[in-house]
Parts: structure tokens; sequence; C-alpha cells
């Protein structure tokens, strides 16, 4: 359940509707909180890494603004956003906020187990890559050596 809402993309349709809604809000000089959340949320499941970050500017204001409630929901979204944008350090650091609160909270004990292993799987693969790049360099190094040699 967790790893579908990482893997999660906003409908063009969601991400038109709210964000009309927002900016006319704006145009009105009346944005809600409600109505700003909405927007973020729809932003922070864009397949986009631009539109995820403008959701995350749009919740972290929320949150310097919000009530206890309204932060913990806060909070969790930061959490998924930075955990689409691979900051898994700060994905973590939001969950572990959250969890300082909430001990119990089996949602967010689940998000962290996603993050981690995201961050794990990405690691290794960031591992495997520069360990392929190594080779190929030693290869290339052997094979001129070798031609040079004759």
């Amino acid at each position: 359940m967790m790893e579908e809402i990482l893997d999660e993309v906003v409908s063009t349709e969601d991400l038109k509707k709210y964000e009309a809604i927002y900016y006319k809000e704006i145009d009105a000089n009346n944005v809600k909180k409600e109505s700003t959340f909405n927007y973020a949320w729809c932003l922070v499941r864009s397949k986009y890494a631009t539109d995820i970050r403008k959701g995350i500017c749009l919740l972290e204001n929320l949150f310097k603004d919000g009530n206890e409630k309204e932060r913990r929901d806060y909070v969790y979204f930061l959490a998924i956003g930075f955990a689409k944008l691979r900051d898994y350090p700060k994905a973590l650091e939001y969950v572990r906020t959250f969890l300082s609160l909430e001990p119990a909270n089996q949602q967010v004990q689940n998000l962290e187990i996603v993050i981690k292993k995201r961050m794990e799987k990405d690691g290794l693969k960031g591992i495997a890559l520069v360990g392929g790049g190594a080779l190929a360099v030693g290869a290339l190094v052997g094979l001129g050596m070798l031609l040079s040699k004759k």
C-alpha cells in the first residue's frame, strides 16, 4: 500500500481542477488553507520534480501557520514529497518528526520502511553504476596498455 503512494501520479484533470481553484483564490486575494493543501497534494503527486518541489514549498508554508493536527498532515505529505524526489534523508527526517509525536502511527511506520527500502535499492544501484564504471575504465586502461606494447 505504501509503495503505491510513492508511485501514484495525479491525474491531469485533478491537477488542473485544484490549480484553477488555488489561482482563482489568489486572484480574489482570499486563499484558503484547504485549497492550498489540495493543490499542494496534487503537485506532490506529479511525475515532474518541479511540480513536486512547488508542492513541498506550499506544504512548508502551510506548516508554519498550521495547528497541531494540520502540521501532522503536512509533515506526512512532506515526507512523501521528499521521498518522491529521492531526498531520502529529508523524507526520513519528516517521518521521524511525525513518529516523535505519534510513535504508534502504523501508516507512518510503513512509510518509513518503504523509504528505507528505496534508499537501500537506489544506493545499491548507485554502487553498481560506480562499480560498472570502474570496471569499464579498468578494461580500457588494460586494453590501452596491451595495444601500446605491440
